[in-house]
């Protein structure tokens, strides 16, 4: 007797059983192509003049000016290839020494390096607690100001004559006036930055009993470090340049000290030589401090 087995019409049917010896991947009626490799993008070429060519184009066109000045006053300006063999002689031997007063170029700027340093840091020492305090307390801050918007318009060089005579001595002097200028930039940015935190985090913080250690350390400090980072690039700039100035005024080592001597000695080659390393230096020194406010401070203020 044959039986037949009907299967209805909407019943799917079973797929196909794979042999136990059969791979599972040869059921795969589908061949997996391998993935293509990423296309590479093509460099930037318009960004890369972008960033490139406007520097390029503001230094011929101040060479080009420098030349024509150089032209018109008959060789009294020495001409940008004139300076330029000289600054290669000045620098083949940067830390030469024959004498207290003669000296390379490269002494004298790490002693105007050494003494913006000292004056630096004595003013951030000081200064930067007292921004805090003056922001924090508003006793402080009434008491405070007036003096402040007294002696912050009063010139640099003005204290000059002060540390002579209290110091006795060109070096501590120079110091001095770089301490009594870079300060006021400090302590203004901080206490701004203190007066700026949001009054909702004060309140906060009167609510958990904050120690003020930790309100210091917790709510302060990260908030103002971004007004005290420009406050110490305001004040090293500012010191960079009156310690010039200074060294002019007081003698011994140092770049200021360099001109004034170049210039008694009628080299105007290497009073433009000097120029250019006041520049770069500066310029350094505001890179440095550009780069530690981006790793330190929030996204707004990295520009």
């Amino acid at each position: 007797m044959v039986s037949a087995v009907f299967h209805h019409p909407l019943e799917t049917t079973a797929p196909a059983a794979v042999s136990p010896t059969q791979p599972a991947s040869a059921a795969v009626s589908k061949e997996v192509r391998p993935m293509s490799p990423p296309k590479r993008m093509p460099y930037d070429w318009r960004g890369f003049w972008l960033r490139v060519l406007p520097p390029l184009m503001g230094l011929g066109l101040l060479v080009g000016l420098w030349a024509i000045v150089s032209i018109s006053t008959a060789s009294a300006i020495p001409s940008p290839l004139e300076t330029f063999k000289q600054a290669v002689d000045v620098f083949s031997d940067p830390f030469y020494r024959k004498g207290p007063n003669d000296q390379g170029v490269g002494w004298n700027v790490l002693f105007s390096l050494q003494r913006v340093a000292l004056g630096f840091g004595l003013a951030a020492a000081v200064g930067i607690p007292a921004g805090f305090l003056i922001g924090r307390f508003e006793f402080l801050s009434r008491m405070f100001n007036p003096l402040i918007s007294l002696l912050r318009p009063v010139s640099p060089l003005a204290w000059l004559p002060i540390g002579l005579l209290v110091f006795k001595g060109a070096n501590p002097a120079a110091i001095w006036t770089i301490f009594i200028c870079s300060i006021w930039p400090m302590i203004i940015n901080t206490a701004v930055g203190v007066q700026r935190v949001p009054q909702d985090y004060m309140n906060v913080a009167r609510v958990l009993k904050l120690s003020e250690w930790k309100i210091f350390t917790k709510i302060l400090f990260p908030s103002v470090l971004p007004y005290m980072l420009t406050g110490v690039r305001l004040a090293v700039g500012t010191a960079w340049l009156v310690i010039v100035a200074a060294e002019m005024l007081t003698g011994g080592v140092g770049i200021g000290f360099w001109v004034w001597d170049e210039w008694n000695n009628l080299n105007v080659k290497n009073i433009i030589i000097a120029i250019f390393v006041i520049g770069i230096v500066g310029l350094l020194l505001e890179y440095a401090l550009v780069k530690i406010a981006t790793a330190f401070t929030f996204e707004e203020v990295k520009s």
